[in-house]
């Protein structure tokens, strides 16, 4: 006998839990599966049964109610130990499948849903399959057949009771999407319908699917007639979900109220923010909405302290380049800009330079729109033009406060870069952002700013630009050649051979087929030597520029890249969609 057969002959069944011996060894078998299965470790195991001893429901409510395990997880977790099947998202009926008359609160009260009707048994999804036995006994007098039970997902099964059996509210949630004006009595009822249960349980287990699968951001859309819901995940968006149209006033609305937007302004766009329980972590949300033919679309901005690891080491950079930046960064005064543009990852190695400059015995000081993630040792502000309290303003407040190093979130006007000169030139180092597409072109930006050359050449010792670039799965990484002709017209140097290889994944599991798992970056540092500096003060061109960086050993985003690509940490298909060959 195998030993997984043995295992499952070990587990009690689900009708005789109530047993103590047996609910503790259920108790254990569930933890070991969670622990294997990669859902959850020793430590969250630990809090749960601290939870369950102290008499707060079973071990694996507990688990739940604490966000150590989603929803999910725990219904294919008790399939695979009750011996029960589990059910699939497209399982589930679209319609009611019972002739007879039926409590349709008893339904939803218990999450039970009627999905297959054959004439000797009745099929119903469970949520509960622990504590069922009430609930299958009552529908097998109720219909006078034996009741097989199926594990459902609890927010499934809500979903499809309410596609099934809450048409009336489905209807009135439909005319609300098309309303341009609305009363109390719409937005009360409205309010209402967000806050119930299987609305809550829905947006939750999106919310926490997002952050799991290690999403940046939630993209919430409604349509004439679906409300799409898209992940972007390394840099890309995927599509995760499709809901009837009616979802929309509902699921916005319940998102709204998380974030304490303004519920019933729904014709001017919003940003809010909100912090929510996810796994057993604390997770950050940056909310914004904005108005649409078709309704309010949202999108969130996950900021996931614990996914997020502030050391430059761990961001892809060469090792000659990460050398050089540490060097600059060690500089006691000057400017110090990361360049590039939306999206490529210029807030994460800033934030990773502060958690290496973050000593007791310096002082750091950043000014943030918004700020992002929290950074312990270091005083953070948060932009609020609303009140005056811009950019410059702030800086000036800085210059007084004795910093030894001042983080700008971005230069975006003359007035913030002359008080970034100055404070350069008054002993402090000023890290910053610019939305440029090179190195090169950051310098000129500068100039034409207003920034007078001599200052600049006095104040700027290093610019990085950088871009983002999926890195290839080690899950399903595989080799190929592509002949030498083809490589050196990508520019890379020939080699004394006929082909070059190279590397992609070719999907699996691992990576949700995508091939790629995670980022690192692609970069050019340029360092102002004494002749970039005569250009500067000559009023040169970004090309002249970029021209002499080069001859002084400055490797371009696009060479990084290419590089990278040769080692088989991303692919040649994401170098050139992100950069282009000089």
């Amino acid at each position: 006998m195998s030993e997984d057969v043995v295992a499952r002959e070990e587990q009690p069944d689900h009708e005789s839990l109530g047993n103590n011996r047996n609910e503790t060894l259920f108790s254990q078998s569930l933890g070991e599966w969670l622990i294997r299965n990669e859902k959850i470790d020793q430590r969250g195991i630990d809090r749960a049964m601290r939870l369950h001893v102290a008499g707060s429901g079973r071990f694996d409510q507990a688990l739940v109610k604490l966000g150590l395990v989603n929803e999910a997880d725990m219904a294919a977790a008790l399939a695979e130990l009750l011996g029960l099947p589990l059910l699939k998202q497209d399982d589930y009926p679209i319609s009611s499948i019972l002739n007879k008359e039926i409590n349709l609160h008893f339904f939803h009260e218990n999450q039970i849903l009627p999905i297959a009707d054959f004439p000797d048994h009745l099929e119903v999804a469970v949520s509960d399959p622990i504590d069922s036995a009430y609930f299958l006994d009552a529908l097998r007098l109720k219909f006078g057949k034996p009741v097989h039970p199926r594990i459902g997902v609890p927010v499934l099964i809500n979903e499809a009771l309410r596609r099934i059996y809450g048409e009336d509210n489905a209807k009135n949630e439909e005319e609300y999407a098309l309303k341009d004006e609305w009363s109390e009595d719409d937005l009360e009822h409205l309010k209402d319908q967000a806050s119930d249960g299987p609305v809550v349980k829905l947006v939750d287990r999106l919310i926490e699917t997002a952050v799991e699968t290690k999403a940046s951001d939630i993209h919430v859309e409604p349509f004439e007639d679906s409300l799409r819901i898209r992940f972007r995940m390394d840099g890309m968006l995927k599509s995760e979900e499709t809901f009837p149209k009616n979802y929309a006033p509902t699921v916005i609305s319940r998102l709204k109220i998380m974030s304490k937007l303004d519920f019933a302004e729904r014709r001017l766009p919003q940003d809010g923010r909100m912090r929510m329980a996810v796994s057993g972590n604390m997770v950050d949300f940056r909310v914004s909405t904005t108005p649409t033919v078709y309704g309010e679309s949202v999108v969130l901005r996950i900021l996931d302290k614990s996914s997020v690891v502030l050391d430059l080491d761990t961001l892809g950079f060469a090792e000659d380049t990460l050398r050089e930046f540490r060097k600059i960064l060690h500089q006691p005064h000057g400017i110090l800009l990361v360049t590039g543009p939306t999206g490529s990852g210029k807030t994460t190695t800033l934030y990773g330079a502060l958690a290496e400059l973050n000593t007791p015995e310096r002082k750091l000081l950043t000014v943030e729109d918004p700020v992002e993630y929290e950074l312990k040792g270091v005083n953070q502000v948060e932009v609020k033009v609303q009140i005056g309290l811009t950019f410059a303003k702030v800086l000036r407040s800085f210059l007084r406060q004795d910093p030894d190093i001042i983080m700008v979130g971005e230069i975006r006007d003359l007035e913030s870069a002359q008080i970034a000169v100055e404070s350069a030139l008054t002993g402090h180092l000023v890290l910053s952002t610019l939305h440029t597409n090179s190195a090169a072109a950051t310098v000129t930006r500068f100039l034409e700013m207003g920034i007078r050359g001599y200052l600049l050449t006095a104040t700027l010792v290093g610019v990085l630009a950088q871009r983002l670039v999926r890195r290839i799965c080690d899950g399903c990484k595989i080799s190929y050649t592509i002949p030498m002709s083809d490589a050196v017209e990508l520019g890379f140097l020939p080699l004394n051979s006929k082909n070059m290889t190279l590397f992609k994944g070719e999907g699996c599991k691992r990576c949700q087929d995508t091939g790629y798992k995670g980022r690192l970056n692609i970069t050019e540092l340029l360092i102002p030597s004494d002749a970039i500096q005569r250009i500067i003060l000559e009023n040169g061109s970004a090309s002249e520029i970029e021209k002499i960086a080069i001859q002084d050993g400055m490797r371009t985003i696009y060479e990084d890249g290419l590089r990278k690509a040769l080692a088989g940490e991303t692919t040649i298909a994401e170098v050139l969609r992100v950069a282009h060959k000089s």
